[in-house]
């Protein structure tokens, strides 16, 4: 009994010293896996944009209709119905071009009348002149009174008169029957009529402008610009000096409604005297040439008008800045690649760029992508982008 009692207490001891053993060895394996060094994970990959200094003229945008440089509209200056259009509807035409007919007889019987009337004049007129050269010599030599003298004088110079008048009649009539043949008054394009064959033109309800012709030779666009703008331009066209300023082709540009750039550059012809005080803004004009007649009257467009030229301007896209309550800062790497927050002050937005008024120098490299992978002291491995700033090239080329 006592022998079984030792077996059985000498079976725990080494149960105990093996559950101990194992104990240490998995101590000593986690001992070693504390020990093991740790890789660093790589440095995150980011796009940054290289800053360069350059000449950035600042311009001002406004949107403006064009109309042709002469815009006549096609009136019926008598009553009448209409009798025949002789135009294509939006086509050319030459001044003198006969456009519309009215009906003429009424027109033509009063010209008969009036004639009549000129013709009836004339032989009274002839009849008094024949008496009158009847009665002066004998009115010489005392042989009718005096006051016959004077009755034929008085017949004569009313029978003149009469004349006078009956030939004005007349004009009158032949104009009125002329204003039944409706002529395009210059060369341009016509637009669609207002009235059709059997209209009764020339008076209210019916049409009274028929038609407007437009000579776009040269284009002409009305814009609003407001006492700020105004101030801006008159500054920057007293800048560029008394000569330059009487040759503005270069100061302003057109955007047409797809985005495309005018090819021909404009220039400021008109400004109004005053502001509107309603508004604060005064209108402006400007003239474009348009030999290939692709603009008519009536578009929408951008201009775009330099106020000045800023020297070494530092430019970045704006994806790269970040504000937080009114402040704003960028992510800079070093030549170390290491991240660093830089604070900027920004001033105008150009296209897709702010230009940066301090914080930044020429040459740095500003983080484009990857904001949200770095912070303050973090160590980069960066790679410039090919990055065009939007609206900035347009900008430059229109300037030169």
């Amino acid at each position: 009994m006592r022998r079984s009692s030792n077996l059985a207490g000498i079976t725990v001891t080494l149960r105990t010293l093996a559950l101990c053993g194992c104990c240490l060895l998995l101590l000593s394996a986690c001992g070693d896996q504390e020990k093991a060094p740790i890789a660093a994970p790589p440095p995150p990959e980011v796009l940054v944009f290289e800053t360069a200094a350059r000449d950035t003229p600042l311009v001002i945008e406004f949107v403006g209709v064009t109309s042709g440089i002469k815009d006549i509209t096609i009136r019926a200056r008598v009553e009448g119905f209409l009798e025949g259009l002789h135009f294509q509807e939006g086509s050319l035409v030459k001044k003198g071009d006969l456009l519309y007919t009215l009906e003429s007889q009424p027109f033509e019987e009063k010209v008969a009348t009036r004639m009549s009337g000129v013709a009836e004049a004339r032989t009274i007129l002839a009849k008094n002149k024949g008496d009158l050269e009847r009665i002066e010599p004998l009115a010489k030599i005392n042989a009718v009174s005096k006051s016959d003298l004077d009755a034929t004088q008085a017949a004569y110079d009313a029978s003149l008169s009469s004349l006078e008048a009956a030939e004005a009649n007349l004009r009158a009539a032949k104009i009125q029957l002329s204003y039944t043949r409706i002529l395009s008054p210059i060369d341009g394009i016509i637009g669609k009529t207002q009235a059709k064959v059997g209209d009764f033109v020339g008076k209210d309800p019916s049409p009274v402008i028929l038609n407007t012709v437009s000579q776009v030779d040269t284009i002409l666009v009305t814009f609003y610009i407001t006492e700020t703008q105004y101030l801006g331009y008159s500054r920057y066209m007293a800048d560029r000096g008394a000569d330059e300023s009487n040759d503005s082709a270069n100061n302003i540009r057109m955007t047409l409604v797809d985005g495309s750039l005018y090819g021909y550059p404009g220039k400021v012809d008109f400004l109004d005297r005053n502001v509107d005080t309603t508004t604060g803004a005064m209108q402006a004009q400007a003239s474009f040439p348009n030999p290939e007649k692709l603009l008519r009257p009536g578009q929408f467009t951008k201009l775009k008008i330099n106020t000045r030229v800023v020297k070494d301007a530092i430019l970045i896209p704006q994806r790269c800045v970040m504000e937080i309550q009114g402040l704003h800062s960028v992510f800079v790497v070093d030549g170390n690649n290491l991240v660093q927050t830089r604070n900027v002050e920004v001033g105008t937005k150009i296209g897709s760029a702010w230009m940066i008024t301090k914080g930044l120098e020429s040459g740095e490299r500003v983080v484009y992508e990857g904001l949200q992978k770095v912070k303050d002291g973090v160590m980069v491995e960066a790679t410039v982008a090919d990055v065009k700033l939007i609206g900035l090239e347009t900008r430059l080329n229109s300037d030169g």
